[in-house]
């Protein structure tokens, strides 16, 4: 798998099949990114265990927080990694020694191994490196045009009014999508 690029279909499939999310380095602190994208992937629907030993036995984003992977107490989909790209190896192994296996290593902006990447596809999990799937929700729902961003999608479609409140679209939705 070329890691430096990824099809938006590639990225649509994997959002679109998880339902288990195990986020390593979640955050309580609502100011890091880990812990934003704890609450937002859990706001989409996605059942979101934050690991992070430190956080053991209290909540992240509200959500009950486990010491490793091992103590989360249902089969984990994806595990978003967010820890230094030295780290990344350590993590897969224990990934790699859950039963099942999960489906998906995904490692959070700047955050590359190419090593453990290999050691997770050699073994039958997709990977994807260097990307938020938060980020890739937004974009690929739409909700990231809204405020302005540029979403690489051109489209001229308005976005629905479905009421009070912020409009969530989902990835499952057909749209424009860039190659």
């Amino acid at each position: 798998m070329n890691h430096d690029q990824y099809p938006d279909a590639y990225i649509r499939a994997i959002l679109s099949g998880v339902k288990t999310v195990a986020i390593v380095g979640a955050s309580a602190n609502p100011a890091r990114p880990s812990f934003f994208v704890t609450k937002y992937l859990a706001e989409r629907g996605y059942r979101v265990f934050p690991v992070n030993p430190g956080q053991a036995g209290k909540l992240v984003a509200g959500l009950p927080a486990y010491a490793t992977l091992a103590d989360v107490p249902e089969p984990i989909d994806m595990v978003d990694v967010f820890r230094a790209s030295e780290h990344v190896p350590q993590v897969v192994e224990e990934a790699l020694a859950l039963t099942p296996l999960p489906k998906v290593i995904w490692t959070q902006l700047g955050v590359r191994n190419d090593a453990a990447a290999a050691t997770a596809e050699a073994a039958g999990v997709q990977v994807v490196m260097n990307r938020c799937p938060k980020i890739e929700y937004a974009r690929l729902s739409g909700e990231i045009g809204w405020t302005g961003v540029n979403s690489r999608t051109i489209s001229a479609r308005r976005p629905q009014r479905l009421g009070q409140g912020v409009q969530r679209l989902s990835i499952d939705r057909p749209g424009p999508t860039r190659t």
